[in-house]
């Protein structure tokens, strides 16, 4: 059985709709924070599940964290630990892209 859509003309569409950030491309952005070595702000962010744990595990490693209305501030001066919480880690599958931002700092 097939599904049709009838669309019948004679009215213009018009509105405005806003989209929100992709996890998929939220998550190694933020974890390539930790690279900087200052503040980042990152917008248009979504407000899930993935993104909030990816934030904690930054607090967790000494980054300082402001999130509002989609936007996210991370200050990574003060990245001061390498070891992410077991209990974060079984949160999030992908928290593992946060490994290549570590070994990437001379500890």
């Amino acid at each position: 059985m097939s599904s049709k859509y009838i669309v019948e003309g004679g009215n213009v569409l018009k509105g405005e709709l806003k989209i929100s950030g992709s996890k998929n491309a939220s998550l190694p952005v933020i974890a390539a924070t930790l690279l900087n070595e200052g503040i980042v702000e990152l917008e248009n962010c979504p407000d899930i599940h993935d993104v909030k744990i990816m934030l904690e595990i930054l607090q967790n490693l000494g980054c300082k964290v402001t999130y509002n209305n989609s936007k996210i501030i991370i200050d990574s001066t003060m990245l001061n630990c390498y070891e992410i919480p077991n209990s974060l880690m079984h949160e999030m599958r992908s928290s593992v892209i946060i490994v290549g931002a570590l070994l990437r700092k001379n500890w």
